[in-house]
């Protein structure tokens, strides 16, 4: 989403300046061309050159320096920019932006700006809930500022609380979203993630591996986008993302108790989780010890969800995912009509970067009309988007989407 972005990065005086340099490196890995703009203080946390070496573009730190394109350096530096950045944000910056004082190099090419605004404020936790500070934050926010609010955690102070600069994927991630569409606002997105598990006793399940990287990837992909999202989730070491409606479930009785309490609302339902299709019959409330276990474990089958919602009256798309090992898309095809889909995104388990627990993914998707996309291998917030913008084709085909 950032290839050939420009971005201005303004770093002030705050002791978390040292992360601005990693915000920087991910900025420039996902194709970003970023400028660095620091105040005289953030000179005294981080060096320039270090901005400077990894940048590749002279640092401006005072707005009487000349810039390289010219003599006025805190103009010259915002021309083409797509967007501006300051992490980590000062009190002291913020409230020099809300009242609009120019006094140093980085607020002087603020108000020089003519592209969007995210600022990420790190301070002490009683400077954050300052009644002052708080009212800075609303006067920029009400001219279209958005702020990444910060993490709580200890401070450099040795207290804790919320004033940590916020995590440098949080930041990425924020900045990414604001150059997406919003092309689905006003739709209510259902994606469901993750394994679920299917008790034996109180200590052994029956699960597989999945990690609901993908299912979280088109949640936040769907979010940034301006999707209302309900993530129904198994049990998986990932955090949830944030503006979101989160429910996590364990078993597959448990999906499928959320998915139709949640169908109702949605216009989009993304089937992404790993649901188990069997389950233990008899499911022992302690833990059943290997000596006296039987040798034949009696399983039945579980809810087909899936097949549930393809049979309903038709008021949503309905997307599935299948994982393959043989005669991977006519199985696929198989399942997209059995159960009534309108798409379904298929993945061959026996390709390299593809499948289970990996950050990328090779799939193809196949939609209700028989069109056949297939897709190399990429990340799978990527595949996340390319997923969401074959769902608004189908819309604008169909028309069953608000």
């Amino acid at each position: 989403m950032m290839s050939g972005k420009r971005i201005l990065l303004g770093v002030t005086g705050s002791i978390a300046a040292y992360k601005a340099v990693e915000v920087l490196r991910r900025l420039q890995e996902q194709g970003a061309e970023v400028r660095v703009v620091m105040t005289r203080n953030a000179c005294r946390f981080v060096s320039k050159l270090t901005f400077e070496a990894l940048s590749g573009f002279p640092v401006l730190s005072d707005e009487y320096d000349p810039h390289e394109r010219g003599p006025i350096g805190h103009i010259d530096v915002t021309s083409g920019l797509d967007l501006a950045l300051i992490a980590p944000a000062t009190a002291n910056s913020i409230g020099k932006l809300a009242a609009g004082i120019a006094d140093d190099a980085l607020t002087s090419a603020l108000m020089a700006i003519d592209c969007p605004l995210i600022i990420a404020p790190a301070m002490n936790d009683r400077m954050y809930q300052n009644a002052v500070l708080r009212r800075n934050v609303e006067t920029l926010r009400a001219l279209g500022v958005r702020f990444i609010e910060p993490d709580e955690g200890k401070l450099a102070c040795g207290t804790s609380g919320q004033g940590r600069l916020a995590d440098t994927g949080r930041i990425v991630d924020a900045v990414s979203a604001s150059f997406l569409p919003r092309d689905f606002a006003g739709v209510t997105v259902l994606v469901t993630a993750g394994p679920t598990r299917e008790p034996i006793d109180a200590v052994r399940f029956i699960s597989n591996p999945s990690t609901g990287k993908m299912g979280y990837a088109l949640a936040r992909v769907a979010r940034d986008r301006g999707a209302k999202v309900i993530l129904i989730s198994g049990p998986v070491a990932l955090t949830p993302p944030g503006g979101i409606i989160f429910i996590p479930i364990s078993s597959a009785a448990d999906l499928h108790r959320a998915v139709m309490e949640q169908v109702g609302e949605a216009q989009v339902v993304v089937m992404a989780a790993a649901v188990s299709d069997f389950r233990p019959v008899a499911v022992s409330d302690r833990k059943i010890k290997k000596e006296t276990a039987p040798a034949t474990l009696v399983l039945e089958r579980t809810a087909d969800i899936l097949q549930q919602l393809g049979d309903m009256p038709r008021k949503r798309l309905l997307v599935g995912f299948a994982a393959e090992t043989d005669n991977v898309l006519d199985n696929a095809s198989r399942k997209l009509y059995a159960k009534k889909l309108d798409m379904v995104v298929v993945n061959d388990l026996l390709t390299t970067g593809a499948g289970f627990g990996s950050d990328t993914n090779v799939v193809t998707i196949i939609d209700r009309t028989g069109m056949t996309t297939h897709l190399p291998l990429m990340d799978k917030a990527e595949v996340a988007a390319r997923v969401l913008d074959k769902v608004l084709e189908l819309k604008a085909k169909s028309g069953n989407l608000p």
